[in-house]
């Protein structure tokens, strides 16, 4: 006669290899990953360096996208040629003051905007 072998109980799979297979991959991952790149801008306090200032004012203030240089509103594109007008020299100061309603992106713009043409030292005014 012809019999079956009991039937064996039903294993249950390990989870221990899946678990370490996640464990690696996330180590993997935050070691691997850059989660931001840190972005500084190059400004002075003001009134920490002594330096004189000379030459005609170069007061520039801003809010939600709009720029005034010495009290009259300048579009942001000609702020540079406009500015480097009242220079006495290359490496002449220029000051930024912020209007009640300006963010830190529009001094990022700004500073960009300056920047990017040549004008290096920029200080931060308290409004």
């Amino acid at each position: 006669m012809f019999r079956f072998a009991a039937p064996r109980p039903a294993r249950r799979p390990s989870l221990t290899p899946m678990i370490d297979v996640v464990f690696l991959l996330l180590v993997f991952f935050m070691l691997a990953a850059r989660f931001g790149q840190d972005v500084g801008l190059a400004l002075s306090p003001a009134g920490g360096g002594g330096v004189a200032y000379d030459g005609p004012p170069r007061l520039v203030e801003f809010a939600g996208g709009a720029v005034w240089l010495n009290g009259a509103e300048t579009p942001i594109d000609a702020l540079p040629d406009a500015v480097l007008a009242l220079m006495p020299a290359p490496d002449a100061l220029i000051i930024l003051r912020p209007r009640d309603d300006a963010t830190v992106q529009d001094l990022t713009r700004l500073t960009e905007t300056l920047q990017s043409a040549g004008l290096a030292r920029l200080v931060v005014v308290e409004p």
